[in-house]
């Protein structure tokens, strides 16, 4: 929003403030300043002048002679404009003058003939486009003045940057009523009555047939219009603030667009169809519009228009249309004032690519109330510069709204802020910017919101605004009361974290994925019709199909991750997430948010390794299971029956699982993850050539297992001593199931009890297979003796033939 002082002192006083002051108080006040500007500088040297005399060039054609009078003395001047004659009054730049464009002035022959200077065109003196012929003054003027003091160019421009939920303040009176919120001076209106528009008399009619999209429609009829340039004063605005003058009539209602903050349109009356306006959607067969700009545009059907009786005039809030424009021809406007819906507007302008000063204001909310008072305003300049004269007006209004109401608590407001304000105070601060405040006597002040505050809506909006007028500097400063206690521990929260540290100190990369994923993930992994896992949180407005539902698994967008790192060329992969998955329960309702961890291996064994040493190994189900049993064992989780294990999976795998490497991790009865190899179906609905191997744990079920108490030993003082086992045992027979069994025994000795070997084949039986375990014993008092180790030893070993059917492997005893 731009705005200049001199038109800022028309409707407030701003005597003694300086400008820095005044950007320093608005930017204090919420309205951050971003530039202050002094407009026109360097055009100090430029004069007034009178063309006395104009004779031809005696060797150009198209070059004159001018007799110039500038004041103290007449020079010749060598022109080329156009519109050079005699009497006319314009600028010269004398010799030794610098233009804004740096281009300075020199005495100079021009085809054999001396000029003394030059006569300027508005683009050369940077007071607009116009380059066609030289600029011309007020016929008035006296010559020799400075072109600044003339034209009354001395002024100062300020830009502020508009936070969206201040649409009132993207206008000059908006700026000002905040000024005289601050210094407690009066606002001054330039209208200050408003006649009812009731529509008698009218020759035009105006219909509303989407009230919700344009609750407010004001439209005045103004006949015998002369359309030409518009007064100097009011091209001098609109070139301050960086809006090109057109004609009088356009410029009248970029003016008080400006001015009120209330976009305003005119249509040439005699274009509209039928005498008629109406507000709708576009007709069937009614998608292409074109604008102002002469551009031909695709309309959408819900992109609200102004038509006539006919067809579409305008993208209503947006640009009018280039067939009912306003030329020099027009005799007739009618002036359009209304208020439409602010997300409607928004999305035709993004849709349409047509961003203009009129949907900036309609996008963040007019003041529905201000249409007749900022048309009243438009009306009185356009008689005042085109002649017009005034005919009966309409005004429909079916979106009115009584004000809004609030309570202010006084004593909530001193609380807040920290401050002793009076009741009358705090009641005297809002009535400065026109807030109407009733019962000023009590500590409950009975506060009416004005229309144009769309953004006042609790009572801790009102003390925002009481903060804002005391001036956040003259608020007491205070230290926050902290408590001094331990703050509670969230143990989900650290299990994440200390898993992601975990899983990256095994060579794995964290991944960030949307929680927002396809639909058609569930049909990719197989899901049954009847999944729970199909039951999805849908968005109301999908950015694209690729992110219309929540998330109900982490592995469809990790295996996107794959596939896109394979493309890339990038084979050998580790990566692990931890989000939220969010399951439906019931139809309308909130989702059941979870969190999971899930992680992937696919590739080579060891990514980046040299070839040469580890060429040929690649991940396999083991891995992934060594990655899990690994972070269960760094996370302390305990193993066995009152803590995790890993179960064959009898009851079926997961459908994007193989089933012959599926494992169950299962917690107290309960399922808790999974392990495992992603099916062959699975990977080509992902495109994927290569194994992919991933594990699940629902970490909200981790978090409610115990975990083991640290434990911290010594050194040991003592040697191990270690022994093989080599059993035939039955191929059914899980290995893992013997090391288990050697734990169950709790033989005191025994430090540790690991399977180095697994073999099938000759001269194994069919169906069974070797197993071979190394046991590792010592004791934290002595050197154990053989006859000890090897007592231990056969018991172990005794205990393992009778519980598994096992026997010694041929060669061993």
């Amino acid at each position: 929003m731009k705005f200049t002082l001199s038109w800022l002192s028309t409707f407030v006083s701003i005597d003694g403030l300086s400008p820095g002051q005044l950007a320093d108080r608005l930017t204090m006040l919420g309205l951050e300043v971003e530039a202050v500007e002094e407009l026109y500088q360097g055009l100090d040297a430029i004069l007034t002048a009178r063309v006395v005399q104009v004779r031809p060039h005696p060797n150009a054609d198209r070059l004159t002679l001018c007799d110039v009078d500038t004041g103290r003395e007449t020079v010749q001047v060598v022109c080329g404009a156009p519109n050079v004659r005699a009497g006319l009054v314009t600028a010269i730049a004398l010799p030794g003058v610098r233009l804004p464009g740096g281009m300075k002035i020199r005495k100079a022959k021009v085809r054999g003939q001396e000029s003394m200077g030059m006569l300027c065109s508005a683009r050369e003196l940077g007071l607009g486009d116009d380059h066609s012929g030289i600029i011309e003054l007020d016929a008035q003027l006296a010559p020799g003045r400075p072109l600044t003091e003339a034209l009354g160019l001395d002024d100062t421009m300020i830009e502020i940057d508009l936070t969206p939920n201040r649409p009132d303040c993207a206008s000059v009176i908006g700026i000002a009523r905040e000024v005289a919120g601050f210094t407690g001076r009066p606002l001054h209106q330039p209208v200050t009555e408003v006649p009812a528009l009731t529509g008698e008399g009218a020759d035009f009619r105006v219909t509303i047939r989407e009230p919700a999209l344009c609750p407010r429609y004001a439209a005045r009829r103004l006949g015998n219009v002369k359309v030409g340039p518009s007064p100097w004063w009011l091209q001098r605005q609109l070139l301050a603030v960086g809006m090109r003058p057109i004609n009088n009539i356009v410029d009248v209602t970029n003016f008080v667009m400006l001015e009120y903050g209330q976009p305003l349109h005119a249509f040439d009356f005699a274009k509209l169809a039928g005498g008629e306006i109406v507000v709708r959607l576009p007709a069937a067969g009614e998608d292409r519009f074109t604008t102002l700009d002469g551009v031909e545009r695709r309309i959408e059907p819900d992109m609200l228009m102004i038509c006539d009786g006919q067809r579409p005039v305008a993208v209503a809030g947006v640009m009018g249309g280039l067939d009912s424009e306003v030329t020099d021809a027009t005799t007739e406007i009618l002036l359009e004032s209304a208020c439409f819906d602010p997300v409607s507007i928004r999305r035709t302008a993004r849709r349409l690519n047509l961003p203009s000063e009129a949907s900036y204001r309609f996008e963040r909310g007019v003041d529905p109330e201000l249409a007749t008072r900022a048309m009243e305003r438009a009306v009185q300049l356009m008689v005042e510069v085109a002649g017009a004269e005034t005919s009966a007006g309409i005004d429909a209004y079916p979106g009115r709204r009584e004000p809004l109401q609030l309570d202010l608590r006084v004593r909530r407001v001193n609380e807040l802020l920290g401050v002793q304000l009076s009741s009358p105070r705090v009641a005297s601060y809002l009535r400065s910017i026109e807030f109407g405040v009733a019962d000023e006597t009590q500590d409950v002040l009975r506060v009416t919101v004005p229309s144009f505050r769309i953004d006042i809506e609790r009572e801790v909006d009102l003390v925002e605004e009481i903060a804002r007028l005391v001036g956040y500097n003259e608020i007491p400063v205070s230290l926050p009361r902290i408590s001094m206690e331990y703050p509670q521990r969230d143990e989900l929260r650290a299990l994440r974290r200390q898993a992601a540290e975990i899983l990256t100190a095994q060579g794995f990369f964290e991944a960030i994925n949307y929680s927002f994923t396809a639909e058609k993930h569930h049909d990719l992994m197989g899901l049954a019709p009847d999944d729970p896992r199909r039951s999805v949180t849908r968005l109301l407005n999908p950015l694209t199909e690729e992110q219309a539902v929540m998330r109900s698994m982490l592995l469809p967008g990790l295996l996107e991750n794959i596939r896109r790192n394979i493309n890339f060329q990038r084979p050998d992969i580790r990566l692990f997430e931890i989000g939220k998955i969010f399951l439906q329960q019931e139809e309308g309702g909130q989702p059941e948010e979870r969190f999971q961890l899930c992680a992937v291996m696919s590739g080579g064994r060891y990514p980046g390794a040299r070839p040469l040493y580890f060429s040929g190994r690649e991940t396999d189900f083991f891995d992934i299971k060594g990655a899990a049993e690994c972070l269960l064992e760094a996370l302390r989780i305990r193993r066995g029956d009152d803590g995790v294990d890993f179960v064959v999976d009898d009851d079926g795998a997961q459908p994007y699982s193989d089933p012959d490497l599926s494992l169950r991790i299962v917690a107290r009865d309960r399922e808790i993850g999974r392990v495992g190899r992603l099916n062959g179906k699975a990977a080509r609905g992902f495109s994927l050539k290569q194994e992919v191997y991933f594990f699940e744990l629902d970490l909200q079920e981790l978090a409610a297992l115990p975990r083991r108490a640290r434990e911290f030993r010594p050194l040991p003082r003592y040697p191990s001593v270690r022994r093989d086992i080599a059993l035939v045992v039955p191929d059914p027979v899980p290995a893992g199931d013997l090391l288990q069994a050697i734990v169950d025994q709790e033989e005191r000795f025994v430090e540790s009890a690991d399977i180095f070997d697994v073999y099938r084949g000759k001269p194994i039986a069919d169906g069974m297979k070797s197993v071979a375990l190394t046991v590792t014993y010592r004791s934290p008092e002595q050197t154990l003796d053989d006859e000890t180790v090897d007592r231990i030893h056969q018991k172990i070993v005794n205990s393992l033939m009778a519980t598994f059917g096992a026997r010694y492997r041929e060669g061993m005893e």
